[in-house]
């Protein structure tokens, strides 16, 4: 099956997908069982062996972060040389203690990759408020800077956590100025609501690419995926997403150059397609739907979260229900007070509401429209009074297994 499943997302003409596995030039990687979780791979480490690697970060923005999130902001974003990430514990709520474990995992791995410790970048997922063994994470720190390969197969496992299994790519990418290599590792299935989600991704070039570069690519490229998406419209406090550049390739990309126009044009498609595999995976979810809300610059997010995090539109997505007034209760809900509430509805491209009134729909194209909204990608669109803004957000349905997982989580 092709990485790029979703019609929402277009594979780039010049991408080929090679093993979801492999690795840019310049990078390895691992994963080890450290005893954080029951069973399974729970601490990963991922290295470039470049001296002069680029990186760039973006965290989540909950103002409640875990002491991972604070230790890496302290580290130097922009020439980062290696990642660990575990799961099995989000080190959130542990006070002075948790802070210090965090230290402990970047100060153990830096000296096993003779690092800086500040070259090195954090991320934590699981429980929070709950103790991280430091000796156990440390020691697994440890143990996977020995085994690190060229290939992502372990790190990609001991990230997840109610993943339902690994998201990851590898292409090979021809840019104008030669061949270079992408790849990337990501994992989320819940606490799901950008600005963005309990999610990690993780990005690796072999192109040389400066810093600044690769910053905007990935601010502006998260901007468009992990941060259009929601399961359940919670803020995680472990958001994570780094990118590296190795430069291993040979290949350079000058900044506002059609090579930077044609890297960006690949990252984007495969954040957005993990971010759409994070929505498809959310624990219980069988659809994923997209709302596409046009009006007022101002009022187009409100309108569209409140869509997508409505429990009355995802169970109706969940049930392949074309019920489109509890799609516009949601977005009245979210518009202006005092402002005319007047909208058109499609879904599907099937025009349901015209200028705030409801348009009939005989017999055989109410049927074909109960075909459609039980597809796996159910798309809304919503025309508001206003013109200059337009948004869009994907999200899961919400069905009874969501419930009763998220109900039994910590006992």
């Amino acid at each position: 099956m092709s990485f790029f499943r979703s019609r929402w997302v277009q594979a780039p003409a010049h991408a080929r997908e090679l093993e979801p596995t492999a690795l840019p030039e310049g990078f390895r990687a691992a994963g080890v069982c450290a005893g954080l979780k029951p069973s399974g791979l729970d601490v990963g480490v991922l290295v470039s062996d470049a001296a002069d690697t680029t990186s760039a970060a973006r965290f989540t923005t909950n103002a409640r972060v875990g002491a991972p999130v604070i230790v890496s902001r302290g580290a130097y974003l922009n020439r980062l040389r290696g990642v660990v990430a575990n799961s099995g514990g989000s080190n959130t709520g542990d006070g002075q203690r948790g802070y210090e474990t965090a230290l402990a995992v970047q100060a153990a791995a830096a000296d096993e990759l003779s690092l800086e410790p500040a070259q090195v970048g954090l991320a934590s997922t699981g429980v929070i408020g709950v103790e991280l063994w430091r000796d156990r994470v440390v020691a697994g720190a440890r143990e996977a800077c020995g085994r690190l390969g060229r290939e992502a197969g372990a790190f990609s496992q001991a990230i997840l956590t109610s993943d339902s299994g690994p998201k990851h790519v590898c292409l090979e990418v021809e840019l104008p100025s030669g061949t270079v290599r992408l790849a990337a590792q990501a994992k989320g299935a819940a606490m799901i609501q950008p600005r963005f989600a309990t999610m990690f991704c993780f990005v690796q070039t072999d192109a040389a690419v400066p810093a600044d570069t690769l910053d905007l690519l990935t601010g502006v490229c998260v901007r468009r995926s992990f941060d259009r998406i929601s399961v359940d419209g919670q803020l995680s406090t472990s958001d994570t997403v780094y990118s590296l550049a190795s430069g291993e390739s040979g290949v350079s990309v000058r900044p506002e150059s059609n090579d930077e126009l044609a890297l960006g044009e690949v990252l984007d498609a495969v954040m957005r397609q993990l971010a759409l595999d994070i929505v498809g995976d959310g624990e219980g979810a069988e659809r994923v739907g997209r709302v596409v809300v046009n009006g007022p610059p101002g009022a187009v997010e409100p309108v569209a979260r409140a869509v997508a995090n409505s429990p009355l539109v995802k169970t109706a997505l969940h049930g392949a229900d074309p019920n489109f007034g509890r799609i516009l209760q949601a977005a009245g809900a979210a518009w202006p007070e005092g402002e005319p509430f007047v909208a058109d509805l499609t879904i599907e491209g099937r025009r349901l509401v015209s200028a705030g009134d409801a348009v009939g729909l005989e017999a055989e194209e109410l049927a074909d429209l109960e075909r459609a909204v039980g597809g796996p990608e159910v798309e809304y669109e919503l025309t508001m009074p206003g013109e200059g803004g337009e948004t869009e957000v994907f999200f899961s349905d919400l069905s009874e297994e969501y419930v009763s997982f998220n109900a039994e989580y910590t006992s």
